[in-house]
């Protein structure tokens, strides 16, 4: 067993449900102090954020990631305990194995073989938290902010979450869509369906502008982004009977969007249908993040370079799937670059990665490392 598949399985049996670390960054840390790393722990709140760096010159790369798991649900529906790694037919299961603590062990063990051959001309680091899989409001997002006070400038930043589709490296992501999210309530006046008169059902009367909403093109997208797209994920109105008016109907919703729109200029136009109805209504937003893009091709091109030089693959760039802490990082003029393991099972049952796919993750990273010191692409 190799040292990438190790330090998975030591990692995975660590049931660090968000916010909990429990003890995984630790793990990390004891590795990256034999190495020389300085060590720094941010802890805002239940939540724990490793900040590890080695040298004190050069650009500043660093390695992003999350040790927080999604709970796995029923473990009677795993074919083994989620907190139990299992190797079957060529796969790592386990809570955790694909998002993201495969990414995680082969980014230290990368680190570990790349240091034994060369002395870096530039500055490794990884920033590490237990709030991605969560609201995300103490991990990452708080420490930008603290970077910010301490003019700390990370030039380079590449994320592990799982981006491949089939296999390592298929895919990477060069940017991510915005995500809006919002709870509407729709006022109304309770009442007996028999009497509808003495009742104002919310339901009928803002059933034409949600029909808008969904109807509405809020942008065309461009070549990196598909045009933006409003999804209702919940509605709920009444307590289960059938002869009452309800006297609320309750909404959430999301936009997904990119790079053509922003979050105000969504919140002022859905502000402007919703005032177009003959109701009263309430509504909370919840801005997760601008939607980014790495524009600059340094890092995608070597990023890209040493995927194809490990796998013989050359990887999709894509702006697809969901938010990642990436969105943290790139507003401070950051490259950011995804790349990890293949996405098909996370945060499902028996979630797994192909072993094969953690080895050569392990080595497409250190492959990175490598060219970076010697300047061959920047």
């Amino acid at each position: 067993m190799t040292e990438t598949i190790t330090l998975t399985k030591q990692l995975i049996e660590i049931p660090s449900i968000t916010p909990e670390d429990k003890g995984c960054q630790q793990i990390i840390a004891k590795r990256l102090v034999k190495l020389g790393f300085s060590i720094e722990y941010f802890q805002f709140d239940e939540v724990s954020n490793l900040w590890a760096v080695l040298g004190d010159s050069g650009p500043l790369f660093t390695f992003l990631g999350h040790t927080d798991i999604v709970p796995p649900g029923p473990s009677e529906r795993w074919t083994s305990d989620p907190f139990t790694p299992v190797v079957r037919d060529g796969f790592l299961y386990g809570r955790g194995a694909a998002d993201m603590k495969g990414s995680l062990a082969s980014m230290v063990t990368a680190v570990e073989r790349f240091l034994s051959f060369y002395t870096p001309n530039f500055r490794i680091a990884f920033l590490i938290t237990s709030d991605e899989e969560g609201d995300a409001l103490n991990g990452v997002r708080k420490v930008v902010e603290e970077f910010a006070q301490r003019k700390i400038q990370i030039d380079y930043c590449l994320v592990g979450e799982p981006s491949s589709t089939d296999n390592v490296g298929d895919t990477i992501k060069i940017g991510r869509r915005g995500s809006l999210s919002a709870k509407l309530n729709i006022l109304g006046k309770e009442g007996h369906v028999a009497y509808p008169e003495l009742a104002s059902n919310p339901i009928h009367s803002s059933i034409n502008i949600l029909k808008s909403l969904i109807e509405e093109q809020w942008d065309n997208g461009n070549s990196n982004f598909p045009p933006t797209s409003f999804q209702i994920s919940n509605a709920h109105a009444g307590f289960g009977a059938n002869n009452v008016i309800p006297d609320c109907l309750k909404i959430d919703f999301n936009f997904r969007y990119s790079t053509e729109t922003n979050a105000e200029s969504i919140k002022n136009r859905v502000s402007a249908l919703l005032n177009k109805g003959d109701f009263n209504y309430e509504i909370q937003w919840h801005h997760s993040g601008e939607a980014f893009l790495t524009e600059q091709p340094e890092l995608s091109d070597l990023v890209s370079t040493s995927v194809e030089e490990v796998t013989g693959i050359t990887p999709i760039r894509s702006t697809s799937g969901g938010t990642s802490d990436g969105r943290f990082i790139a507003p401070s003029g950051s490259q950011v670059i995804e790349l990890g393991p293949s996405n098909r099972t996370i945060h499902k049952m028996d979630e797994c990665v192909k072993v094969a796919d953690i080895e050569l993750l392990s080595k497409i990273y250190e492959n990175i490392l490598t060219r970076i010191n010697n300047k061959a692409d920047f």
